[in-house]
C-alpha cells in the first residue's frame, strides 16, 4: 500500500529537470512555500483544467510567497508543449522514473475501466518555508483545485 506523506512530515528533497531541461531542486525555494502538485499526464483533460486554474491564480499565490511546481512522469520534451499550449506561468518537472512520486507516496495502484495499473494519484502538498509539509490536498475536483488551495491559504 502507498504510504502518502502527511502534514508534519519533512518533505523529501528532490532535484528534477524542468521544461527547459534545467535542474530544479526543492532546496532552491528555501524561505518560500512550495505547492508541489502531482498530476498524471500533461495535456490530458483533467490535468489541463487543473493547470489552467493554477495559471489563473498564480499572481495571488506569488503574493502569498507560494511557488508552484507541477510534477508528472512525462518526459522533459513533453513539458514545453503543455506550457506553450496553455500559457502556463509556473514550473513543470519531469519525474519519469516516478522516484519523487514514490518518495511522496503518490505512486500506486489505480483502477480505470476495470483495469488495474500503477500510476500517479492526484495529490498536492503545500511545503512550508522550512521544508515541512504543512497541508495535503487530496480531495478536490480538478477544476476546483486552485480554489481549494487559495481557500486554505486565505483561511
Amino acid at each position: 500500500p502507498m504510504k502518502t506523506l502527511q502534514a508534519g512530515d519533512k518533505a523529501p528533497q528532490f532535484s528534477l529537470q524542468n521544461q527547459n531541461d534545467e535542474t530544479v531542486s526543492l532546496a532552491d525555494f528555501a524561505g518560500k512555500k512550495v505547492l508541489v502538485y502531482f498530476y498524471p499526464k500533461a495535456m490530458t483533460p483533467g490535468c489541463t483544467v487543473q493547470a489552467q486554474g493554477l495559471r489563473d491564480v498564480n499572481e495571488e499565490l506569488t503574493a502569498k510567497n507560494v511557488v508552484v511546481l507541477g510534477i508528472s512522469p512525462d518526459a522533459v520534451k513533453r513539458l514545453p508543449k503543455f506550457i506553450e499550449k496553455e500559457n502556463l506561468n509556473f514550473t513543470l518537472l519531469s519525474d519519469e522514473d516516478h522516484a519523487v512520486a514514490d518518495a511522496f507516496g503518490v505512486w500506486g495502484p489505480k483502477k480505470f475501466m476495470g483495469k488495474e495499473y500503477d500510476g500517479i494519484h492526484r495529490q498536492t502538498f503545500l511545503v512550508d518555508e522550512n521544508g515541512v509539509i504543512e497541508h495535503v490536498f487530496n480531495k478536490f475536483k480538478t477544476k476546483e483545485h486552485h480554489t481549494v488551495v487559495l481557500d486554505y491559504l486565505n483561511s
